[in-house]
């Protein structure tokens, strides 16, 4: 049985699925008695009849719930409801060890703490009689506050052990309550548990604490090497090797590791209970005196210090052997040094993806770190070291903008749900900074700052890396656009571009001054080469000119270093240098999309017009025609098209040399409103939809978007900057002085406003939660406002009847919500209809036609560039 959104179980409200497996479900929901936020696993009902099993069960979770110990997955609770069992467990933000073992190895300090914990947890269990028999690393989870064991409450008390393929095993292959965790197979499910099982346990014989302690030693081993210690093609073969064969040597895969903690590893490995070590305690010592440096090489001290001055001797004599030769060339060959051969390769995109974004190197120059949206809508950071051959997504950062890196590599931060966090890039909880409603891209000083640019004429903040209260560090205004901070190496100056009606400038700062120093015309966003250059495009072409920071001015002339860069409309250019002399870089792609329709359950019905760069499409009231901008690929003018789907036509609306874009339609068809910047003014324009007549400015509106038309057809509601509010909502009538009036100002920003076919509500989006969310106030009726979305929301808009409003989650699914007929609002609970992939920097990513289907625009992923590498990106190119 599987549970909606909004059911109950008890106290318990559902608030959607976590994972899914062959033995059952997990849900995240709320416990509404004391508000907090839980995991519920409800069992199957094939199980649950069982009496017997149900009985013990029941006897287990009591157990269980007795203990208490910070790495043990806490159970609240237990109950049944219609037949199905349920436990209620502490909800873990987090991502499983086995999440994190796909990224490849994990350091040995972190193997140490982690094991550490986990070892801890078990002998909590143990001394209460309480055997695990599961431990593998889809039951440890990874959280802020450390490791957590999971599946205590389906653990065995130790009396007796079941046989292989026993009620109580299945029971074991519940799905963990990790947020997005992946679905389970039963055939995964079975293969996963075996590799970690002792040779007792696969005897039938009974399991012990030793039995855990077996498991324990597999899962330490394959944190050092990501390799499981025991495989096999078959099952008959996996137990003949964990019955008779030894794994690998730590050592010889790690060659680093600490042969203490490799004989702490086959301690726990050995085949007879009797020689293993007899207590999670003993395992819990030997890995804090490993970790606390008493075997740095698994030698007493007296060896280890002689080991250690044998080898500074070794070292030193390579050293003086270096010099030498080195003098030796110098002497032979001449005084000039052989510059380093530049080396240049493409990193290709990864498999499923639709979109991506900046790519951003480490300062170390290892990994290269990106956002990206796959095929089914989910936006993630994804890594991609130098050393491998593949990119995997950081989990963790769902929603993610644009990453940036912390000085020392370490971590990764970016804003997801109008906050800004940081996560550590071998993997981990992501962690809150600071709230950042409009957060957009940020840079990591190495003192310890982090400045962030925000949307619009938001000023640049600061805020510790540590965590705090964002403070302001460059104000700006309506007349003009801050962003791109990029810290120098001193930690203390930074560069950012400033927009100002139409003219962008490199601008110079220093934390704790409001004054910046301009460095000249720019176009693009800035970097700093720690061989003093500035990197940044002009042209569509990435160059290099050198910088003086004692003077703080460019000196000498700009040299190409690669071509066809793209510049977006708001400066963002595709590259990224780290402190070693790595460039990484996306040339530009065509940008193009397909304008498809869909049905309700997201199902393509076919494609509308030919593949261009397209954006913010329109549907005309009757749904047979659509405004849309679209850019010419000779000129690069952005103009508004009316394109005709059954005639197969497009028509150029405007013809102004400015960028137009985000058209709407009025009620009747009749006439079409457009955000323009012609003139060197941001502003809101109409004409008539036949394209005849003069083209009539409305109003000012500083980064804001026509939203909708009054029901009578008098009236524009649009959205707009403000000095001291941010966005607001305003309305300005047609005729008359066009004088704007608010209609819903506040602190925080308001958008993408829609108005009911009714005239009766105003839907809308606001981050005065922290994150956006879907709003509806009534509309020249009694005063009322209710929230719509619950978990994240933006760009509403409503079905042709009214009696439906859709949205787009926080995590790209299209969301609908029944609003019944009436004179006051009541809204249903919002319904999953299918993922999508859309651009929240246009005012609508999609349209409702009269007869419910979608218009979507879908990104051509077959036009998507590769990332380029560039080591040693000075040499061969212009000037040294």
């Amino acid at each position: 049985m599987t549970l909606t959104t909004g059911s109950r179980l008890g106290p318990y409200e559902v608030l959607g699925a976590i994972g899914a497996g062959g033995m059952g479900e997990v849900y995240k929901a709320r416990d509404t008695r004391l508000d907090r936020t839980v995991a519920i696993k409800v069992l199957p009902s094939h199980l649950s009849a069982n009496p017997e099993l149900r009985a013990r069960f029941e006897r287990e979770a009591k157990a269980i719930s007795s203990l208490s110990h910070p790495n043990i997955c806490t159970l609240h609770d237990v109950g049944i409801q219609d037949g199905l069992d349920y436990l209620v467990m502490e909800f873990l933000e987090g991502e499983s060890l086995a999440q994190r073992l796909t990224r490849g190895p994990i350091p040995i300090e972190q193997v140490i703490r982690i094991g550490s914990e986990v070892a801890s947890a078990l002998d909590a269990a143990h001394r209460s009689g309480i055997v695990h028999r599961d431990l593998k690393p889809g039951n440890i989870v990874l959280t802020k506050s450390g490791a957590k064991l999971l599946d205590f409450g389906l653990a065995k008390t130790a009396v007796s052990a079941p046989t292989a393929g026993s009620a109580l095993d299945a029971l074991t292959s519940m799905p963990t309550q990790v947020e997005g965790a992946a679905p389970l197979t039963t055939e995964g499910t079975l293969l996963g548990t075996f590799q970690y099982m002792a040779p007792e346990q696969l005897e039938g014989k009974e399991a012990d604490a030793r039995t855990d302690i077996f498991a324990l030693g597999a899962v330490l081993y394959e944190m050092v090497t990501s390799k499981p210690a025991f495989s096999g093609g078959s099952r008959a073969s996996l137990i003949s090797s964990i019955m008779s064969a030894q794994p690998q040597s730590v050592t010889a895969v790690q060659p680093l590791t600490p042969p203490a903690f490799e004989r702490l590893i086959r301690t726990c490995l050995a085949k007879d209970p009797n020689d293993r070590w007899q207590t999670a305690h003993d395992v819990a010592l030997q890995l804090q005196w490993i970790g606390e440096g008493g075997s740095a090489v698994g030698l007493p001290a007296p060896v280890s210090a002689r080991r250690a001055r044998r080898e500074h001797f070794a070292w030193a004599l390579a050293a003086i052997g270096i010099v030498g030769m080195a003098v030796f060339a110098w002497l032979g060959f001449g005084r000039s040094t052989p510059e380093p051969r530049p080396i240049r390769f493409t990193i290709p995109v990864p498999h499923g993806i639709s979109t991506i974004d900046l790519p951003r190197i480490s300062p170390d120059g290892a990994i290269i770190a990106f956002n990206a949206t796959d095929s089914s809508g989910r936006t993630m950071i994804w890594l991609r070291p130098l050393n491998s051959l593949d990119a995997n997504p950081l989990p963790g950062t769902d929603g993610a903008k644009r990453p940036f890196w912390s000085p020392d590599s370490r971590y990764v931060a970016f804003m997801s749900g109008g906050k800004l966090k940081k996560i550590p890039a071998a993997g981990g909880p992501a962690e809150v900074i600071c709230d950042a409603p409009t957060g957009d891209y940020g840079t990591w000083g190495r003192n310890g700052d982090i400045l962030f640019d925000g949307g619009g004429s938001d000023p640049l903040r600061r805020v510790s890396a540590a965590g705090g209260q964002a403070t302001l560090a460059m104000p700006s205004d309506t007349s003009s656009q801050s962003g791109w901070p990029a810290f120098l190496p001193d930690g203390k100056h930074y560069f950012f571009s400033k927009l100002t009606s139409g003219k962008a400038e490199i601008m110079l700062g220093e934390l704790g001054s409001t004054k910046a120093k301009s460095l000249g015309v720019g176009v693009s966003r800035i970097e700093y080469s720690n061989d003093g250059y500035l990197l940044f495009v002009r042209d569509r072409t990435l160059v290099a000119q050198r910088f003086n920071p004692g003077a703080g001015k460019l000196e000498g002339e700009a040299f190409p270093v690669a071509e066809s860069l793209p510049i977006s409309g708001n400066g963002q250019a595709d590259f990224s240098v780290s402190q070693n002399g790595t460039l990484v870089l996306r040339a530009a792609g065509s940008g193009n999309s397909r304008m498809v329709w869909v049905d309700r359950t997201g199902r393509e019905l076919g494609q509308v017009g030919p593949i261009a760069d397209y954006g913010a499409p329109a549907l005309s009231p009757d749904g047979k025609l659509i405004a849309i901008r679209r850019k010419d690929p000779t000129t690069s003018d952005r103009d508004i098209w009316i394109m005709d789907p059954a005639r197969g036509t497009s028509t150029r609306f405007t013809f102004d040399p400015a960028v137009d874009s985000n058209p709407i339609w009025s009620k009747d068809g009749s006439r079409i409103v457009w955000y323009s910047t012609r003139g060197g003014e941001e502003a809101l324009w109409q004409k008539s939809s036949s394209g005849l007549g003069a083209e009539q400015r409305l109003v000012a509106a500083p980064s804001g978007w026509a939203g909708d038309w009054t029901h009578d057809g008098k009236s524009l509601l649009f959205d707009r900057d403000q000095p001291k509010t941010f966005s607001d909502i305003f309305t300005v009538p047609l005729a008359g002085d066009g004088k704007a009036v608010p209609v819903i100002q506040t602190p925080f920003v308001e958008g993408r406003v829609r108005l009911s076919p009714d005239g009766q509500w105003l839907a809308y989006e606001s981050n005065e939660s922290g994150r956006a969310e879907v709003y509806v106030v009534s509309f020249g009726g009694p005063a009322g406002k209710w929230q719509v979305s619950t978990n994240g929301g933006s760009q509403p808009a409503w079905s042709p009847s009214g009696r439906e409003l859709y949205y787009v989650s926080s995590d790209q699914v299209l969301m609908s919500v029944d609003i019944p007929a009436g004179a006051m609002f009541n809204a249903g609970v919002p319904k999953t209809l299918f993922r999508v992939n859309v651009d929240n920097n246009l005012r609508n990513a999609y349209c409702v036609a009269p007869d419910g289907r979608f218009l979507f625009m879908v990104p051509d992923q077959a036009l998507l560039t590769p990332i380029t590498a560039m080591v040693n990106w000075r040499s061969g190119v212009g000037h040294k």
